[in-house]
């Protein structure tokens, strides 16, 4: 461990450089008495950073943003976006704060950024700027969660309580997480880089973000279409992946879709229990417009308001630069079938070569039943992987309807499914609704021992242990209809 005088975090300041037009210079509320509630140990360890330093006093106030490293440039980023349809020019980070850019271990740079550091200008009507710590703890264990389930996402490296309170429905512990990204930019950063500086800002964030995210772009013959379709390719694969794990993001406003591809803002998500193409679980989204079935359609609906933004860096003549856009948009759709499709098969045991007249009818009435018999989405799945190697007791106690799952199981069983790749990707655990909430009241109270098990079994999701039955389970027929909130 390096003495505290010695202790340095080397942040770089490109985006608050490149980018000043986006951001506003910064610093985060001090935090009457930090304690360091969670560290995520790995992750510090792969940004080249040691435990033990931030651990430290200093440590603390750093990840609490009350300590700025020499040299870093804490800023506020602008950001519009379209929240459940409607346009909003100016969002931005109201209670957070890009504390700067670290290369990490594997030479990629990652943003590391701050949620519920206080009220900043772009701030909206009475919003305090904080956090409560229930979700920065929720965005925590979800965020680790998809990781450890191989779904690009923003991860957590820790999260602190400020000692100060904050006033939500009662009173709760102010908390502030440090997250960690390839960047922050989003559609919505478009979005607003092309209300506020027109078709120069554009391309200058374009440029950057070319150099983040899609360096083979550079030479293209158009490099900002060839960013374009890296991105429509990096959300198909993404939104393929959500609804392979039966995720539910809540909030897929353009301010909430990464440029990067990774999974950002866990605040109404949730992962489903019984399988419901029209499942909502954020209480905000009245009409369902984020509901299960409808993210691919949204993802694509994003991603034309990210064309837009770009058309004039397409071609200068406007007719052309649509046509281009829309071809690359086109390719969402095929990109996303031919993700989930390959998902399926892979979560099924079936071979990637098989013929799609035969693999078709597999996947379409197993989503069929699942569907009218309303089973539990992980479980059944995961019961499968068993019935691959003979065993159909585990799969059956679950059926309503024995009849249609024994037939639909006589066909799938001819196919030889292959349980070994199986177990490999049809997870034992996720964040259970039931058991996220029941980890998050009783850290609110004081008690975190729920919250570790809870994480320590969720990040290690497809290795069966004896003793966590309760961890695969679905939730008690008491815990009722799932809603959540924003947390804001």
């Amino acid at each position: 461990m390096s003495t505290p005088a010695e202790f340095e975090i080397p942040l770089d300041r490109r985006f608050a450089q490149e980018l000043p037009e986006l951001s506003i210079p910064w610093s985060a509320q001090d935090a009457t008495a930090p304690q360091l509630i969670v560290l995520n140990e790995p992750l510090a360890h792969h940004l080249g950073l040691d435990p033990a330093d931030l651990q430290s006093p200093d440590g603390v106030r750093l990840l609490v943003g009350n300590r700025v490293p020499r040299g870093a440039t804490p800023v506020a980023q602008g950001y519009a976006g379209h929240q459940f349809g409607s346009y909003s020019p100016r969002l931005g980070d109201g209670r957070a704060l890009l504390l700067g850019e670290l290369t990490d271990s594997g030479g990629q740079l990652r943003d590391i950024h701050l949620k519920g550091s206080g009220r900043t200008p772009f701030a909206r009507g009475g919003a305090d700027g904080q956090a409560a710590l229930g979700p920065m703890l929720r965005e925590y264990v979800i965020s680790e969660a998809m990781h450890a389930l191989g779904i690009p996402t923003t991860r957590a490296l820790a999260v602190l309580t400020t000692g100060d309170l904050v006033q939500r429905e009662r009173p709760l512990p102010g908390a502030v997480l440090t997250r960690v990204a390839e960047s922050h930019l989003r559609v919505g950063s478009f979005q607003y880089a092309r209300a506020t500086g027109g078709t120069e800002l554009v391309r200058r964030l374009a440029d950057h973000a070319i150099a983040r995210h899609a360096p083979e772009a550079t030479n293209a013959e158009n490099p900002y279409l060839t960013l374009f379709a890296s991105v429509v390719s990096a959300q198909a694969e993404l939104m393929a992946q959500w609804m392979l794990v039966g995720f539910v993001h809540g909030v897929m406003n353009t301010d909430n879709m990464t440029i990067s591809g990774e999974s950002i803002d866990y605040g109404p998500c949730a992962f489903m229990d019984a399988f419901d193409p029209t499942a909502v679980y954020s209480s905000i989204d009245q009409n369902g417009r984020y509901a299960y079935r409808n993210q691919p359609a949204i993802a694509e609906w994003n991603l034309a308001r990210f064309a837009e933004t770009l058309l004039p860096l397409f071609d200068d003549d406007d007719d052309q630069a649509i046509a281009l856009a829309q071809e690359a948009l086109g390719a969402f759709r095929d990109e996303y079938s031919a993700a989930w499709s390959h998902g399926m098969q892979s979560k099924l045991g079936l071979p990637q070569d098989l013929d799609d007249e035969v693999s078709s009818p597999v996947i379409n009435d197993v989503m069929t039943l699942l569907k009218e018999q309303s089973l539990d989405y992980t479980s059944f799945f995961r019961a499968l992987n068993h019935a691959a190697s003979g065993d159909l007791q585990p799969v059956r106690e679950q059926a309503l309807n024995l009849e249609a799952l024994d037939a639909w199981l006589e066909g799938w069983r001819e196919l030889s499914p292959d349980a070994e790749q199986m177990v490999r990707v049809n997870p034992v655990y996720i964040p259970r609704n039931h058991l996220v909430e029941e980890a998050l009241d009783a850290a609110t109270d004081g008690d975190f021992s729920p919250f570790h098990q809870l994480l320590e079994v969720v990040t290690d999701p497809y290795r069966e242990r004896e003793g966590y039955s309760r961890y695969a389970s679905p939730p008690p027929a008491s815990f009722g209809p799932y809603r959540t909130f924003c947390g804001t």
